[in-house]
C-alpha cells in the first residue's frame, strides 16, 4: 500500500507520527465510501490523502485539525478530477 509507505518514510517524532496516523485514519473513514468498489481510485485517493496529511502536519499535531486540513486539501485537489467523476466528493 503506497499510502502506508509514504507515511512510514517520513522522519517525525513518535507523538507526531501518532497524530499523523490517527488523522489519516479518521479522514479516510470520512471519505472511503466515495471510493468503494474501485480499488484503483481508492488507492490513488489514499496516496493523495497521505500527502495531504503530511502537508497539514507541518503546522500542527492536533489530530482533528490535521484531519480537517487534509480533507480540505483533498476536496480542493479532486473537484473535477478523474477521482471525482460525478462531482460527489
Amino acid at each position: 500500500m503506497r499510502a502506508a509507505k509514504i507515511l512510514a518514510g517520513c522522519t517525525y517524532g513518535p507523538e507526531t507520527l501518532k497524530a499523523i496516523g490517527k488523522a489519516f485514519d479518521d479522514a479516510w473513514g470520512n471519505i472511503a465510501e466515495h471510493f468503494a468498489g474501485d480499488a484503483r481510485r481508492a488507492e490513488a485517493a489514499r496516496e493523495r490523502l497521505a500527502h495531504a496529511v503530511l502537508v497539514a502536519s507541518e503546522d500542527s499535531q492536533d489530530t482533528e485539525l490535521l484531519k480537517t486540513m487534509a480533507l480540505q486539501i483533498m476536496a480542493l485537489s479532486y473537484r473535477g478530477s478523474w477521482l471525482d467523476p460525478g462531482g460527489k466528493f
